[in-house]
């Protein structure tokens, strides 16, 4: 089964050659798990708190490839059985500030942004780093029979722009309101699966796929033994009518007295009950089609019922 740490560490394993698309995924993660914390004397740091050890490790790597040291912490979470969480911390030096005010997480006062300006994502190799950045930050992701993939954020502001990033990579999105964040989210099989790609998921995708055939071949043959058994109880539930209404003719004394291709028919049904009618039809002399067996055995119930 697929899982959201398996796709976030085939995520995490991309190295972007452009030093736009660094920027662009630096923004997305700090957009969706970053947090801006101030200190006495006017000095702040930034964290960026995941639950994902291959996400604190590329973030750390992209820091380094913009000449900037951060530090990864780990904690436990009271709450959902310990789970370890991964906290990247940034000292707001001079070269940080540049950094980030280029990735459009502040602002050129360094105010924290909602979300970054639209020169961050203006190119699609940008977009597609933004989303991965978004994923590795705080993306989910559901493939069971419903499948559901998400990215949280803490406004919907971000949100309506993951949305508007991935509609301009050509990815069908939309935003929810929960309780505790807002999210931009696929449901579809086709829009989790283009997400995927264009982020560069290209592993998890061909096992979704390879999924969905398996899915698609196991339902046809569910479907074909369905109607093979179906099929089969109605022809032995006709069989049992036909050799009831044969017996009680013969009983009578009726069969005697049928024309000669009613009773050649009857004989070998009482002695094949389980043949299907093209079986019966092929022992017929001179044989004759499905059909014609079909209406002899149809007279005899008729008459065995009058």
């Amino acid at each position: 089964m697929t899982t959201s740490e398996d796709v976030r560490e085939e995520l995490a394993r991309i190295a972007p050659a452009r030093r736009c698309d660094r920027l662009a995924e630096l923004s997305g993660l700090f957009h969706s798990a970053g947090s801006l914390h101030i200190r006495g004397g006017g000095a702040w740091a930034l964290h960026l708190d995941l639950g994902s050890g291959a996400a604190a490790r590329r973030a750390f790597v992209l820091l380094r490839e913009e000449g900037l040291r951060g530090e990864i912490r780990t904690y436990r979470r009271r709450a959902f059985a310990g789970e370890t969480r991964f906290q990247l911390h940034l000292d707001g030096s001079d070269e940080a500030l540049a950094v980030l005010v280029e990735a459009g997480v502040l602002d050129g006062r360094h105010a924290p942004l909602e979300h970054p300006p639209l020169r961050v994502v203006g190119r699609r190799c940008c977009r597609a780093a933004y989303l991965r950045g978004a994923f590795l930050g705080a993306g989910s992701l559901s493939a069971r029979r419903s499948p559901h993939l998400e990215l949280r954020t803490t406004s919907r502001g971000g949100a309506e722009l993951l949305r508007d990033v991935a509609r301009e990579a050509g990815v069908s999105m939309g935003v929810i309101d929960r309780a505790t964040h807002v999210a931009a989210y696929a449901k579809s099989w086709d829009a989790i699966e283009s997400f995927l790609a264009l982020t560069g998921a290209a592993e998890t995708v061909l096992v979704l796929e390879e999924r969905a055939v398996v899915a698609a071949t196991s339902e046809r043959a569910n479907r074909s033994a369905n109607a093979d058994h179906a099929n089969l109880v109605r022809i032995t539930r006709t069989a049992q009518e036909q050799l009831a209404a044969i017996d009680a003719l013969r009983s009578s004394g009726k069969l005697e007295h049928v024309p000669a291709r009613l009773r050649e028919v009857a004989e070998l049904r009482a002695r094949h009950p389980v043949e299907s009618l093209r079986e019966l039809a092929a022992r017929t002399d001179p044989p004759v089609s499905r059909a014609a067996v079909h209406r002899r055995l149809r007279a005899l119930v008729d008459l065995a019922r009058s």
